[in-house]
């Protein structure tokens, strides 16, 4: 998804001058700078860029590639009790490299581990790290119309946060994602508002986005992505708020990309939009926008059929349509409602937020939010559900 490019252009100190900032709540900051994780620029020398297409090896890929600066693990989902209460989830991890990885330091078992020099005498401390973790805890409690975000984020030390694949896991404190047994993932966090407890089960394989997994963003070289999706994950488990606790189920959504690019220098943003229609399928498309409010035509996307087949979409297949607009009490308007068109699919749908304020005050500041659909597919009605993500319209 569009999402490659949340963390492009991250400005951090050297690890080695950066407080661990694990178990911080959304908004709180520590000593160093600031994160600017959507300003455009070159890519760093001595990583990896996502520069042609490459064989994509399962399990393998949902590791860790530390030869590339950028790299993420998207969970979004749709949960119910049995009292009928609806929640939506959000838990994504963002992996950051602050200095190019030497080989003896490569990731056990990571692929694109990269080259680089011996370690370095100053390499040895046990707090130094060539690497952030970063990730965003979000609720949406439709039935309490209330919307709960964190943001937490540490170096990769002294088992702080990091990632392996084999077995899988990626952490940053207590929040984790990890392969219990084949084909079977355990997914964790909490705070004091909120805990989830999922087991997610893939219900079909990988789809590669763009072509055959390589997502070009931009005209600039390297601005391009390694993207995945695994676009239906069956998922159970449990949810706790701060009085009570429920057995949950329903449905979550994978999106895994990693790259060493940034946006375009003409490039200030992007929608994504990640939907599960009731009839199997599913639709990913993101639109890329220019400064001056225009879609940039590297926007593109995947239709998944309820077979598992899949049609790589582009921007001129794909026609959106803003319906309505949301103003953020923190600075800046959102569009909050929207109607989708693909003509080749006779799909004419409508995307509308649970909640219109599901924006997360994180770094950067952006919405993600649970969304239902309905609409016409081939002549016939169809609903489902979603999730919207939008970046770059957020203001002081």
């Amino acid at each position: 998804m569009a999402r490659a490019w949340l963390l492009a252009g991250l400005v951090l100190l050297a690890a080695c001058g950066a407080r661990d900032h694990s178990d911080r709540e959304a908004g709180s900051r520590g000593a160093g700078a600031p994160l600017d994780l959507l300003s455009g620029g070159a890519p760093e020398p001595g990583f990896a860029r996502a520069l042609a297409v490459r064989p994509f090896e399962f399990p393998l890929d949902h590791g860790p590639h530390p030869a590339y600066r950028e790299e993420w693990w998207y969970f979004t989902g749709h949960l119910r009790a049995p009292s009928g209460a609806r929640f939506g989830f959000e838990l994504t991890f963002f992996r950051v490299g602050v200095a190019p990885p030497a080989a003896a330091e490569a990731s056990p078992g990571s692929r694109d581990a990269g080259a680089g020099a011996a370690r370095t005498p100053e390499a040895q401390s046990s707090w130094r790290a060539r690497q952030f973790y970063v990730a965003h805890f979000a609720i949406t409690d439709a039935g309490r119309g209330a919307f709960h975000s964190t943001q937490r984020f540490a170096r990769d030390a002294l088992g702080l946060a990091g990632a392996r694949a084999t077995p899988f896991r990626v952490w940053l404190g207590g929040w984790s994602v990890a392969a219990d047994a084949p084909g079977v993932w355990s997914l964790r966090a909490a705070d004091p508002a909120y805990a989830l407890s999922l087991e997610l089960r893939p219900l079909s394989p990988p789809v590669l986005n763009g072509d055959r997994g390589l997502s070009v963003k931009s005209d600039a070289p390297g601005s391009a992505s390694y993207y995945y999706s695994i676009p239906r994950l069956q998922a159970r488990g449990r949810l706790a708020r701060a009085e009570d606790a429920m057995q949950v189920s329903g449905t979550a959504w994978l999106d895994r990309e990693w790259g060493g690019g940034s946006l375009g220098p003409h490039e200030q943003g992007w929608d994504w939009f990640g939907l599960q229609l009731d009839d199997g399928s599913a639709l990913l498309f993101y639109a890329l926008r220019d400064l001056d409010g225009s879609r940039d035509p590297h926007s593109a996307g995947t239709w998944i059929a309820p077979d598992g087949g899949t049609r790589a979409l582009s921007s001129a297949d794909v026609r959106v349509d803003v319906l309505d607009h949301w103003v953020s009490p923190r600075g800046g308007v959102y569009p909050s409602r929207w109607r989708l068109r693909v003509s080749s699919l006779a799909l004419d749908i409508e995307a509308t937020p649970v909640l219109a304020d599901q924006e997360l005050d994180t770094t950067p500041r952006y919405w993600e939010g649970e969304t239902r659909v309905a609409g016409m597919r081939d002549g016939r009605a169809v609903t489902g559900q979603g999730y919207v993500e939008l970046v770059g319209y957020a203001q002081p």
